[in-house]
């Protein structure tokens, strides 16, 4: 793969710039609850070298009954300077899983204006896989500011989706599982209609990875959205159960060179309880 400290980074690329001193490392590993892992404890058991915690539902909007919204500016601001992560730095994000939250985090600092921002490719398994160096030591860490440059465009709304939907203007993909997509499946959280988007089209986000959680390469990426129905020459909002894997769509667009994208912030945690807005069921 090629390396691309604003996209993707392979473990080798990380294994030579972990000395970097503007280089920051996250652990932004997170799962749904019938995993039965608890993320935090395995940071503090192993971690890459130097690596700091991101906590997606705690860096959040504690306003929102949504889960893991994203969190005001303020917040975000105040989070990063505790962590010692800011200004000048470049940033690569991992997760445990391999690639199914980092995404979401990369996002999440795109949003705030941040740009030297990756996901490590393949994760904490790769690297732990290939014998790279961890450590169960807290990083030392000194405050550093980090300006925002908030990027509206980059995050919609449920009215915003909505006029999408009508509209059908802007394509909106689905990475949630197929069963989950055409309403065959439940939701796993409790209260939601079953279905998908009005115009949606899907991509379960695991359809862009590899057998060992790496992305596929950017051929085989605009394949599968173009065997999915995917209008790559429209502009896209993705969306998923709660807003983490939409950013692995998100992820796979930047790199094929798509870049007028945007996240569902709500996704399906909001838009399967509205019931002022349609459903449907069935296949795309």
């Amino acid at each position: 793969m090629s390396d691309d400290p604003k996209t993707l980074v392979s473990t080798a690329w990380l294994s030579d710039h972990l000395k970097d001193p503007d280089l920051r490392v996250l652990d932004a590993s997170w799962y749904l609850p019938d995993a039965g892992r608890d993320p935090q404890a395995e940071y503090h058991t192993a971690h890459i070298p130097g690596a700091r915690f991101f906590d997606i539902d705690e860096i959040s909007d504690a306003r929102s009954d949504l889960p893991h919204m994203a969190p005001p500016v303020e917040k975000f601001m105040s989070r990063m300077r505790s962590m010692g992560v800011g200004d000048g730095h470049q940033i690569v994000v991992y997760d445990g899983a391999g690639l199914l939250s980092a995404p979401r985090v990369w996002w999440l600092f795109k949003l705030m204006g941040h740009r030297d921002v990756a996901v490590l490719d393949g994760g904490f398994l790769k690297w732990q896989a290939e014998g790279h160096p961890t450590e169960d030591l807290a990083p030392v860490v000194k405050d550093r500011h980090l300006t925002v440059r908030y990027q509206n465009q980059l995050v919609r709304d449920v009215t915003q989706v909505s006029q999408a939907s009508k509209l059908g203007t802007t394509q909106i993909v689905d990475a949630r599982a197929a069963a989950r997509f055409r309403g065959d499946a439940p939701e796993p959280r409790e209260g939601l209609r079953a279905g998908h988007i009005p115009g949606a089209r899907n991509v379960p986000f695991n359809t862009l990875l590899n057998t060992d959680q790496t992305m596929k390469s950017p051929d085989q990426l605009r394949a599968v959205f173009e065997e999915a129905g995917v209008d790559l020459s429209a502009p896209v909002i993705t969306s998923c159960g709660s807003g983490i894997t939409a950013a692995i769509l998100g992820l796979a667009l930047e790199r094929i060179g798509h870049d007028r994208w945007s996240l569902y912030d709500g996704s399906w945690a909001e838009w399967g309880m509205f019931p002022t807005v349609p459903v449907a069921t069935g296949d795309a």
